[in-house]
């Protein structure tokens, strides 16, 4: 019976206390939990540098009441050209979205395609567009939540061969991400070969294509500067640049309450766009400056040059001017907004990398070989020379020998008959001093015999003086590893040749 009622009490306290660990659990648990998608991996700088960094900084300042899990390279399924419907239709809460994988969709929003329209700076393109879309093509976004518009960075000639003027294009085949780059080509002469980026690098292997007209943050991506070695961009504008747009459904939005909308709008906008432009600006930079330190021409057509190019590719923005008028809208004068509100954005400080990410990107990229660089230096080569080179100052009879050395004729000749007869007086002063090091001697021992016919006569006459010094000379002769150890003048003269 006493048993019994402990159980029964211990019970009642269980079922009185669960509701307090339910609250508590659920006090703790996110009030949203949200699903973000996009076609990008989970290790290119969209995903790194932006899209997690614009999730974690709305987690943070909703008090954790708002969760967003991230889902990249389609893991939700479906294709990147439905992001967009994706984001409209409630599959995914946010996605990021390219406007340009559904042409004709948003002829609005591709006049930031247009050749030599978008600003260099995908920063100031990514401000510049978030203000234009915003003003002027709102209707074309109506079925979601736009959170922010961006220009991917500018669009590079990327090819097989020098590109400096409109000739050495003509004929080439170029891979390209929109429709209006691909009617620039055409006006240039070149032919546009449209395919999925991540084809490129089989097309180029291949030969089916001899280059690509594409962003620089594609290069690492691809692997692009192993298999194209010549890069040619614009000074001041783009030849051509692709829109992307984070969408919200905007079911979702609507059932946020009003703080928690306050959180997502602080976070829209241009303060949006301005970090994505940054994100593609800093890394085109970081990719840049890989491609120059290997050396790879980076050709940048300076705004006099780039005038013939902008004359020729005309057409192309004549075919967008048709479109929008057969729309009834004024194509002309949207034009002359997208220049000024570029011309407003144009002073915005060039972006920085973050001090934990740079050291991280070149470590992988450039910064390592220039790392492994001081340390070949100083282990293999500085070990050898510094120590070569400070002996020759305390002996004078290798620096007397030095002299005569420099004409490998006489250097030659001394050492087939007068080895042992002139060698044995300086060789026993030497030899006492440099006893202790025996190691060095017999590597690069090894090495002066294997020159002697031409890099090396210098090597020679060294050591022809030391075997003769020891009074086994002529046991040393046949050995010639055994009398060599002994010696330390071989490191002096080592310098000598190098």
């Amino acid at each position: 019976m006493r048993v019994a009622r402990r159980t029964f009490l211990a019970s009642t306290m269980a079922t009185v206390a669960a509701p307090v660990v339910l609250r508590v659990a659920f006090a703790d648990a996110p009030q949203f939990v949200l699903k973000m998608h996009h076609a990008f991996s989970a290790v290119s700088s969209a995903h790194d540098k932006f899209l997690a960094p614009w999730a974690r900084q709305v987690e943070a300042q909703s008090g954790g009441r708002i969760r967003i899990d991230i889902f990249p390279s389609m893991q939700l399924g479906g294709a990147p050209a439905d992001l967009f419907d994706q984001a409209r239709y409630g599959a995914a809460d946010f996605t990021w979205a390219s406007p340009r994988r559904t042409p004709g969709r948003f002829p609005r929003t591709e006049a930031f395609e247009l050749p030599f329209v978008p600003s260099r700076r995908a920063l100031v393109s990514s401000k510049a567009l978030d203000d234009y879309v915003r003003a002027n093509a709102a209707d074309e976004f109506r079925d979601v939540h736009p959170i922010c518009f961006s220009c991917s960075d500018r669009g590079v000639l990327h090819a097989n061969r020098p590109v400096r003027t409109i000739d050495d294009i003509e004929g080439l085949r170029l891979h390209v991400e929109t429709r209006y780059a691909a009617a620039a080509l055409r006006a240039l002469k070149a032919v546009p070969v449209p395919m999925p980026s991540a084809q490129l690098p089989l097309a180029l292997q291949q030969r089916v294509v001899d280059g690509g007209l594409d962003p620089w943050d594609l290069v690492p991506a691809l692997k692009l500067n192993d298999l194209l070695r010549n890069h040619t961009e614009f000074a001041d504008v783009s030849l051509s640049s692709t829109t992307y747009l984070l969408a919200m459904n905007k079911a979702t939005y609507d059932k946020l309450p009003r703080d928690l909308k306050a959180v997502i709008d602080a976070n829209s906008g241009a303060a949006a766009a301005g970090m994505a432009g940054a994100m593609w600006d800093v890394q085109a930079a970081a990719v840049a400056e890989s491609v120059a330190e290997r050396a790879d021409p980076v050709i940048t057509l300076q705004p006099e040059a780039v005038a013939r190019w902008r004359k020729t590719t005309d057409s192309a923005v004549e075919s967008w001017l048709k479109d929008m008028k057969e729309r009834k809208v004024d194509g002309a004068k949207l034009i002359a907004g997208i220049r000024t509100l570029l011309a407003k954005y144009a002073g915005e400080p060039e972006p920085q990398p973050a001090q934990t990410a740079r050291p991280a990107e070149p470590a992988q990229q450039g910064e390592a070989p220039r790392s492994a660089e001081p340390k070949v230096e100083a282990k293999p080569e500085a070990a050898a020379p510094p120590k070569v080179e400070t002996p020759p100052q305390s002996p004078a009879p290798p620096a007397a020998k030095l002299a005569p050395a420099a004409k490998p004729a006489a250097t030659v000749a001394a050492p087939s008959a007068p080895t042992p007869q002139p060698a044995p007086t300086p060789a026993p002063a030497v030899l006492p001093a440099p006893t202790a090091v025996p190691a060095p001697v017999p590597a690069t021992a090894s090495a002066a015999p294997a020159p002697p016919p031409a890099p090396a006569p210098p090597a020679v006459v060294v050591p022809s003086p030391p075997p003769p010094s020891p009074p086994p000379a002529a046991a040393a002769a046949p050995p010639a590893a055994a009398t060599l150890p002994v010696r330390l003048p071989p490191p002096k003269t080592l310098d000598i040749p190098l």
